[in-house]
């Protein structure tokens, strides 16, 4: 599919412009305090010409023959782009978690890492994280690491996703 550089695109947004539109796939993920699991994902990234994006991901658990087993956790906010490829995240979950995140934007790549984490009395107890997104090959991969439940930053959730 071809991507094309939206007319109204906030110059700030250029080294994430790539993210544009809507992505799907599949991953995996695995914590010490749970059992590995795949899961079925949607990403949309979409903007209005100032300088963020809004951002929505919704995802799936499936079984090992790709099917739908249950839904599961979604999170929307903003990729906040600042001059020099500067990048804040505001994220809210759907499991009663909120985060900050700071970044910046390389080629065909970035890295973010929690500067906050809030979260509601019944959500569980996340402390950290690292995200790390790339275009490779025209897929998006993502890999997110988190501290959470008393675990040390590590390893969680790792996908591959098509531009749809």
């Amino acid at each position: 599919m071809v991507f094309e550089l939206p007319d109204n695109l906030h110059p700030d947004c250029a080294p994430v412009a790539w993210l544009l539109g809507r992505w799907g796939g599949r991953g995996k993920g695995d914590y010490p305090t749970i059992e590995p699991f795949e899961y079925g994902q949607e990403l949309v990234f979409t903007h209005d010409g100032r300088p963020f994006f809004h951002y929505f991901a919704r995802s799936w658990i499936v079984d090992a023959d790709g099917e739908k087993v249950r839904d599961a956790a979604q999170e929307a906010g903003f990729l906040r782009c600042r001059p020099g490829g500067d990048l804040e995240l505001v994220l809210a979950h759907s499991s009663g978690i909120s985060e900050i995140w700071y970044g910046k934007a390389e080629v065909a790549k970035f890295e973010l890492h929690t500067a906050g984490v809030g979260f509601t009395e019944s959500a569980k107890e996340v402390t950290g994280g690292k995200r790390l997104y790339g275009n490779v090959e025209s897929r998006l991969l993502y890999a997110y690491d988190m501290a959470a439940m008393g675990q040390e930053l590590q390893p969680h959730l790792w996908a591959q996703l098509e531009r749809q």
